[in-house]
């Protein structure tokens, strides 16, 4: 991720609204959650939500799909592990151990799940 990337990223969850959805939308991964029922969880009436979104969406925080007559909108989580990637991507000179603390942060939530042999 390039710095310029990182900035639009942050000016885009700089906002209390923008941060929140962004957030809901983390916890509804990977189904996503319909524009209408973002503003509705948030108390946004729905033109503002679209607006925030859209920002959302210019930075690629989150993508949108369509399925018949509602938007619904997937957080690209791809995108936070670039921005964590270059947020620590000279971290601790060198000395990898230092960082294992902030790795194990992350594995308690986003371990990958052992397929099930049923």
């Amino acid at each position: 991720m390039e710095q310029t990337a990182a900035i639009d990223v942050f000016a885009a969850l700089s906002q209390p609204t923008r941060l929140d959805a962004f957030r809901l939308l983390m916890t509804h991964e990977p189904e996503g959650l319909p524009a209408g029922e973002i503003a509705r969880r948030l108390d946004i009436p729905q033109n503002t939500m679209s607006t925030h979104l859209a920002i959302l969406s210019r930075a690629g925080l989150i993508e949108s799909e369509r399925h018949s007559r509602s938007i619904v909108y997937r957080a690209v989580v791809d995108r936070v592990r670039e921005l964590a990637s270059f947020l620590v991507q000279d971290c601790c000179g060198g000395r990898p151990e230092l960082c294992e603390p902030l790795i194990a942060e992350f594995t308690p939530c986003c371990a990958p799940k052992e397929a099930s042999h049923v």
